[in-house]
């Protein structure tokens, strides 16, 4: 039998020494010292403005949480406290008596307490170090490690990101980020339960492996069921670990979106009194790491991913019903995986099952990230402790199909010339080709394991050599424009992107001062080196010059979808010889220009729209002469294709049918017609090129060389439940129509966007809001734009 006491309430912070801060905070718990700062009203929002350059103040201090619990005296025989997480650097007191000293944000502890609580009021105190100052300790002891930012993450295990990175702000973090309780038990508890699960014919095989806490040696009853299936297995007198096996007769299996339901069962652990309960989903998963080609229950898998990041700097504000929000903002783009990246955290449970629930396939990273990285200790037992709790802890989830020992740091090694300053010291390599992978091995053998990405399949390649393995594509962005993407011939994409501003209402709550391009405080809202001259420099000969604050937003939003649309039809196009993409990145941690498509307010950029688009299971894309008909989907895509050059008043100039069948999970490539492929002025011509309800427009010229007409259109509002309707029927040819509701109201959002019209057609949008808003600023410039609109 066991009863937990969760201790949230009653936690009051204060900078030690007392002199060295605020003091005697009411605390929330689970929280950092910054949410608990901002909440009292002692600091400013470190999202908005400039203020993150003054709380640097908040990571250089100590703090102590205390709390103040009652305590009476119970039948039960253990009483432990339990710490989910603790960020970072701590120590643990119950009425003065030191308890347990922490040093990973990655890891949970569980201290016996039984025999310092006491009748009454019992005081337990968290103190915090600074995490800066002891990592910086670490580098001094063991030597200098290279890395992508000066600031010392490698030397603690703490989300790296926290330190500052090309996307988010410097705000390090200190607090009891994760629950804490008392958990009181006697007898014996479960303290370890780790489900193997994995086809065996037609039947479900669960391997339920399960290790013992025991106050007592008397001998126990473990019993396990799932799918209406039980089994159980005697403990003798003191054994502490057992195997319990179920087989389910021809179970539904969990699949990835697109490919099947995503079907999963309860599975159900007991001993004595205390019970353990997880769904887990019957499926395989194999990986071919030459080819890169994932495959699920047998069936490959074309990845249609993105990367996701911390969705918040302070993660104990990210909610289930907050993931669920961006969870399907990622479905409604067509995604089926999101790559946990390795500067960031082993997620919450309700992330892993919100994936599983919506058949979101998981490749989990481990935290190392860009970085030479300590092999010494204490950090081998940190990565070893953190490793199997987390591999233990995420077996159950379905969704999980991949391990990978870090992001970048097999390139980094190779390439950005770590060698010399190493002199020969550890960087971490024994952790991705040794440790972890014999961590999986043992705890978790039915999922694949690679040592990190970019990698190569052969030890002999280069990490970054596209023949084998993932690659990650950054002269596109850096230095290169974003037709270098046609250069690549990958079989795998695992990062790739474009920046754009965020959302104007986002940058608007951000920013108190002026909205422009190189004003100060858009500036600091923009993190990555040489960043907004970049977002200039990328516009090439694709768009004009911006003229204002407003064409400045628009055009490099705009250029950030045709750069990842440029670059996904590419690579889609070339499957199955390229088996996916995951584009950098989701989602953003904090109001920011960033390559995210969603932004830090949970807005979606234009390039989210323009996911949905070529993330679809059907896409029509011209790649050269040819036309790629990209069929995903599980039906055959069949019908005539249909092919035309116009003029830009819409007028054929020549066309063209052609019979088309694309098998399921195919590509067919159809040769483009002389009299289509060449135009006669490239200036004042297009080519429709659609199949079905689906239709692509492609310019034979980029759009400053194209003799487009002066913008000329009907539009109207009209309201509708739930927000507004925009018609807007075009006069003359619209390139990329776009609306931005949220200029009007920052609660506003829209359908659809970046359509292109011919004259003569139409375009509807449904406007989401509950205010009231201008008919006539919504039917117009800078809310309804076009390229050739000025």
């Amino acid at each position: 039998m066991s009863a937990y006491r969760p201790l949230h309430d009653g936690w009051t912070l204060s900078a030690v020494p007392r002199d060295a801060g605020p003091t005697d905070v009411p605390a929330s718990v689970p929280g950092c010292v910054h949410t608990d700062l901002l909440a009292a009203g002692l600091i400013d929002d470190p999202y908005l403005d400039d203020n993150e350059n003054r709380l640097a103040w908040i990571g250089d201090t100590r703090w102590a949480y205390t709390t103040v619990l009652t305590w009476q005296g119970d039948e039960h025989e253990r009483t432990d406290l339990v710490c989910d997480g603790l960020d970072t650097v701590a120590t643990v007191t119950l009425n003065g008596v030191t308890v347990g000293s922490t040093a990973n944000q990655h890891r949970s502890y569980r201290f016996p307490v039984r025999h310092l609580l006491r009748e009454g009021a019992n005081t337990l105190t968290v103190t915090f170090e600074p995490a800066v100052a002891h990592a910086e300790a670490q580098r001094e002891r063991l030597g200098f490690r290279p890395g992508a930012y000066a600031a010392p993450y490698p030397f603690v295990r703490k989300m790296a990101c926290n330190f500052g990175w090309d996307w988010g702000p410097a705000l390090v973090t200190a607090g009891i980020w994760r629950p804490i309780g008392l958990e009181s038990w006697s007898g014996a508890r479960l303290a370890e339960v780790r489900p193997q699960v994995r086809l065996d014919g037609p039947a479900g095989v669960v391997d339920v492996h399960v290790r013992v806490e025991r106050a007592t040696e008397a001998p126990l009853t473990l019993t396990a069921d799932v799918a209406g299936v039980s089994a159980e297995v005697p403990l003798a007198a003191g054994q502490r670990t057992a195997v319990v096996s179920l087989s389910v007769p021809d179970p539904l299996l969990w699949s990835p979106r697109g490919y099947g339901e995503p079907h999963r069962y309860e599975l159900t652990v007991r001993l004595g009194g205390s019970r353990w309960q997880r769904k887990i989903g019957f499926r395989s998963v194999e990986l071919d790491r030459d080819a890169f080609r994932l495959s699920v229950n047998g069936e490959p898998v074309f990845v249609k991913g993105v990367n996701w990041i911390p969705d918040d700097c302070f993660p104990s504000r990210v909610t289930r019903e907050r993931l669920a929000a961006r969870f399907a903002q990622a479905v409604d783009a067509g995604v089926n995986l999101l790559r946990v990246w390795g500067g960031g955290l082993y997620e919450s449970e309700d992330f892993y099952d919100l994936a599983g629930e919506l058949g979101l396939m998981v490749w989990q990273d481990f935290p190392f990230a860009c970085a030479a990285y300590p092999e010494e200790e204490p950090f081998r037992a940190e990565v070893t402790a953190e490793a199997r709790e987390q591999v233990t802890r995420l077996a159950p989830h379905p969704g999980l199909v991949l391990w990978c020992g870090n992001n970048e740091n097999l390139e980094g090694y190779a390439d950005w010339s770590w060698q010399e300053p190493l002199e020969g010291r550890s960087w971490g390599g024994g952790f991705y080709h040794d440790l972890l992978p014999s961590i999986v091995a043992e705890l978790d053998p039915t999922r694949p394991y690679i040592p990190g990405s970019p990698f190569s399949a052969d030890p002999g390649r280069h990490p970054q050599d596209p023949s084998s393995g993932t690659i990650h594509i950054w002269d596109v962005w850096n230095r290169e424009d974003y037709t270098r993407y046609a250069a690549y011939t990958p079989r795998f994409v695992a990062e790739f992107g474009f920046q754009g501003p965020p959302a104007y209402a986002t940058l608007r709550r951000a920013v108190s001062g002026e909205l422009a391009a190189d004003a100060p405080l858009v500036l600091h809202h923009q993190k990555a080196d040489d960043g907004n001259a970049k977002l200039l420099r990328g516009l090439g000969d694709h768009l004009p010059r911006p003229g204002s604050f407003d064409d400045w937003h628009y055009l490099t939003q705009l250029n950030q979808a045709r750069a990842m649309t440029f670059g996904i039809e590419r690579f889609r196009a070339l499957a199955p010889h390229c088996m996916g993409t995951i584009v950098w990145q989701l989602n953003d941690c904090w109001p920011v220009t960033s390559w995210a498509a969603v932004d830090g307010d949970g807005r979606r950029k234009p390039l989210w729209y323009a996911l949905r688009r070529v993330y679809a299971d059907r896409l029509l894309s011209v790649q050269g002469d040819e036309v790629a008909v990209v069929n995903d989907g599980g039906a055959a895509w069949r019908g005539e294709l249909l092919l035309v050059r116009r003029t830009l008043a819409g007028e054929p100039l020549a066309k063209e049918s052609v019979p088309v069948e694309a098998a399921p999970r195919s590509v067919v490539r159809v040769p483009l017609p002389p009299a289509l492929s060449a135009p006669d002025d490239p200036s004042g011509e297009l080519l429709t090129v659609s199949l079905g309800d689906r239709r692509t427009v492609v310019f034979f010229a980029e759009d400053p060389a194209v003799a487009f007409p002066l913008a000329a259109y009907d539009a109207s509002a009209e309201p509708m439940d739930g927000g507004y309707r925009v018609t807007v029927t075009a006069r003359t040819v619209l390139r990329d129509l776009a609306l931005f509701p949220d200029r009007l109201d920052p609660a506003a959002s829209v359908d659809d966007l970046l359509v292109t019209l011919l004259p003569g057609e139409t375009a509807t949008f449904h406007v989401t809001t509950g205010e009231s808003l201008d008919a006539d600023a919504l039917t117009s410039p800078p809310v309804l734009r076009c390229v050739n609109d000025r």
